[in-house]
């Protein structure tokens, strides 16, 4: 495919259903990256918790930093002065099959879902790959729920009180956030298939991320 051409995200509730899935458990996210690395050349931190031991045996100690505000044991995985992984080796994954959890887990798709871009410094590579997912919607739900992610993104995004200390999370919380408690922006209703799009109060939003 072109550097223009849209990609296809799949239905809308499906993708969610399968994303949230695996954020709360050890189910890999399915993502279609057709040979894409832009997320392991977008300058990100990987947490490696003390439980992936296959992992931690595969990353060189040199490579492994604590990993800031968590108990002892906790490390990341830094980059190079490219951005790039180090574990990136000839444009693929050399512990593919040992990877750590947050690689399993993550979906770029995500921000796509939730109208955001991974705007941080070095995530050139990833914007332009979210930019070209493109949602499909069988159902009229599948909308609804769409629109319903995108106004909880904006809602986290204008009203900080929601999060300890009022302090914003970067991108990647915030979209991964947002499909989290994207069900509270929807009440029940004699349309669209008795659901329908709301503005909840910032006490009902923080208990959802709360929970």
């Amino acid at each position: 495919m072109t550097a223009g051409q849209d990609l296809p995200a799949g239905s809308f509730s499906s993708w969610a259903a399968r994303t949230r899935r695996a954020q709360v458990s050890d189910e890999d996210a399915e993502v279609p990256c057709g040979g894409c690395t832009a997320c392991c050349r977008s300058s990100y931190f990987v947490h490696i918790a003390p439980d992936e031991t296959d992992t931690l045996r595969r990353v060189p100690l040199e490579l492994q930093f604590p990993a800031p505000g968590l108990p002892e044991g906790h490390v990341v995985l830094g980059y190079d002065e490219h951005g790039h992984c180090p574990m990136l080796v000839e444009e693929r994954c050399s512990i593919y099959e040992d990877r750590p959890r947050t690689c399993r887990n993550f979906d770029c798709r995500v921000f796509a879902a939730a109208g955001v871009a991974p705007d941080e410094d070095g995530k050139a590579l990833l914007t332009a790959r979210v930019r070209r997912w493109n949602f499909s919607y069988p159902t009229e739900r599948d909308a609804l729920q769409h629109a319903a992610v995108r106004a909880a993104a904006a809602y986290l995004r204008a009203h900080p009180e929601c999060f300890p200390g009022g302090s914003l999370p970067n991108a990647t919380q915030l979209s991964i956030l947002a499909l989290e408690v994207h069900e509270t922006f929807l009440r029940a209703s004699d349309r669209f298939d008795n659901v329908e799009l709301t503005t909840p109060d910032v006490e009902t939003v923080r208990a959802a991320l709360g929970r």
